[in-house]
């Protein structure tokens, strides 16, 4: 599908690929890492961290759905995002969709922050910062689930079932088995998108698409956990490698950032 097509058929999915893109290039144009970006330009550009979102920067858990961890953070969300938006945007409604998206999005960022203050209070985990779409987009996911479980079609084309719950899976347990993966994002983001699905009688058939079966891809979030956030100099010197999962932890003694890298299989 081309630019002009998507733009046509889904034209809310392809300004959430042009925010995400034109973010990503703002930080970089104004020096931020493109592969490894540092803890303190991932807080000034809107990542969702505790102390902050649930205190006086509410904005955070909206903003961080447009922020990405490096390229390939990027470049896995926009893909899912392209294969999943082409389906669920005709399917729901450009407004819906977008609705969706937002909520899912919340939804997710507040579940992790739960999880976060949860385990601070029980002692066995820290505050830590996340960004990335990932929660929106199983949000839509989620609801194209449901679309699929009750064989709603698309011009008469339904989706496949079997596929999606394929590739939702995939980002469950791929979530689970690698550390640093943002689990509470990802099923804070999917619940979310169940309860807020739009009510079937509402479908109407605005768009024709034949993207039915979707690619066996994984949406990846990436999240960095620090112990504090105040009187710190932030500082990250640590390379970014393509398919990894990077957890950020400060040293408030050394002032410095010691990051742990955990490899894909």
């Amino acid at each position: 599908m081309t630019i002009q097509q998507l733009l046509k058929t889904a034209p809310v999915t392809t300004l959430l690929l042009a925010s995400f893109i034109g973010l990503f290039i703002m930080q970089v144009l104004t020096g931020v890492d493109a592969n490894n970006p540092s803890t303190e330009a991932l807080l000034k550009w809107g990542a969702n961290a505790l102390p902050f979102t649930m205190g006086d920067e509410p904005w955070r858990l909206v903003s961080s759905a447009f922020l990405h961890i490096g390229l390939m953070h990027l470049l896995f969300n926009g893909f899912a995002m392209y294969f999943f938006g082409q389906i669920a945007e005709p399917m729901f409604g450009s407004a819906k969709f977008l609705a969706l998206f937002l909520l899912a999005a919340i939804g997710g960022n507040l579940l992790n922050n739960y999880v976060t203050w949860h385990s601070i209070v029980e002692g066995t985990g820290q505050p830590g910062l996340s960004a990335g779409a990932s929660g929106g987009i199983m949000g839509i996911g989620a609801a194209l689930l449901i679309a699929a479980l009750f064989k709603i079609s698309v011009n008469g084309m339904v989706l496949n079932l079997k596929s999606l719950i394929f590739i939702m899976g995939i980002n469950l347990v791929y979530g689970f088995a690698v550390p640093g993966i943002d689990n509470a994002g990802h099923i804070g983001g999917a619940v979310t998108g169940l309860v807020n699905m739009p009510n079937p009688a509402t479908y109407e058939d605005r768009y024709r698409t034949t993207y039915i079966n979707f690619p066996a891809s994984s949406d990846t979030d990436f999240s960095a956990n620090n112990e504090h956030f105040n009187n710190v100099d932030f500082d990250n010197n640590s390379s970014f490698h393509p398919d990894s999962a990077v957890n950020s932890h400060l040293n408030t003694h050394a002032n410095r950032i010691n990051t742990e890298k955990s490899t894909d299989p």
